[in-house]
């Protein structure tokens, strides 16, 4: 029976064809995502599709234990959401008649994320509903402790909100430094290619990439397809105040016309691969030192660290 996957030697489409050994090998697992059919390669070497699909928020969940995602539980009857489902973990659920605290969702947004904090209520429910039967019967002592839970909520939630708000305020304030730091360069970017000396020298790389890596050719990285892919899930999306491949692209000389068009393509191609093809097309002698360095202008050592694995023996084609 032909299988529906890339790879006809590895019907199992968890793993996929290693030339190297002549074996089928299990795919890498990532939280959050699931793994594509046969990793989305196929026998010869050919890459069908990225290695990872993100699973659904709120629909299916990934920790990390398996190759799929799963679709998130409900809360039986009785039972609160005690925390909702998100794509690393299941729903959390807790009996409603539970003496513990019942926690409330304070969502924040920062960077374009949004972070949930729980604020416990201390039963408040349970407490308002003795304190109405309680103050009927002519019951004092429920109806202070009613009096003082109220209060004791709002001000942890004035706290949580005062907290909160001092991260948004530092985080903004960095960013304006960003800014202008930007702005002074911009002289930089529209010049065109500038010579890479003004950037941080290799001294520094040197502590994470070794002079191998740093001297490779550029097109040294389009042709590892898993270090390109894991730079296309880093540098492609757009977060607020995490530069990106469109800051990667105006340092290397790119219109604003130009990236426009190449994110609007960005289902049918990623815009990074396209913008290293233009650099190895305009400037073959570079270097993945030169990337290195605008990545590290860029502050994105995350990026730099997945260069690293450029110097691995062991390659997954």
């Amino acid at each position: 029976m032909e299988t529906m996957g890339h790879s006809k030697k590895c019907p199992d489409l968890k793993t996929y064809y290693k030339r190297e050994t002549s074996t089928c090998e299990f795919c890498s697992l990532r939280p959050g995502f699931e793994v594509t059919d046969n990793c989305g390669l196929d026998d010869v070497g050919g890459r069908h599709e990225f290695h990872f699909r993100e699973c659904k928020a709120n629909f299916t969940f990934n920790d990390g234990s398996g190759a799929y995602c799963k679709n998130c539980s409900s809360c039986p009857p009785g039972e609160n959401i005690w925390s909702p489902c998100s794509t690393t973990a299941d729903t959390t659920c807790q009996p409603s008649g539970s003496t513990t605290a019942v926690p409330v969702p304070v969502t924040v947004s920062m960077d374009g994320r949004k972070y949930t904090s729980m604020i416990p209520t201390s039963t408040f429910l349970s407490n308002s509903k003795k304190s109405l039967t309680d103050k009927q019967s002519g019951s004092k002592n429920d109806y202070v402790g009613l009096q003082w839970t109220v209060p004791l909520v709002i001000l942890i939630s004035i706290m949580v909100a005062g907290i909160c708000a001092f991260l948004i305020y530092k985080k903004r304030k960095r960013g304006q430094k960003t800014v202008l730091s930007y702005s002074r360069r911009s002289s930089y970017i529209n010049a065109g290619f500038s010579p890479l000396s003004a950037l941080p020298g290799n001294n520094d790389l040197e502590h994470i990439l070794s002079p191998n890596i740093l001297s490779a050719p550029l097109q040294t990285v389009l042709d590892n397809l898993d270090v390109l892919e894991e730079l296309v899930i880093l540098l492609d999306p757009e977060s607020q105040g995490v530069k990106n491949t469109k800051h990667l692209a105006s340092h290397c000389s790119f219109t604003a016309t130009w990236i426009t068009y190449t994110y609007s393509m960005k289902e049918s191609k990623s815009p990074l691969k396209a913008v290293l093809e233009g650099v190895t097309s305009r400037n073959p002698d570079w270097t993945v030192g030169h990337l290195a360095k605008l990545l590290r202008h860029m502050e994105r050592n995350d990026a730099i660290a997945v260069l690293s694995k450029l110097g691995l023996n062991v390659i997954q084609v």
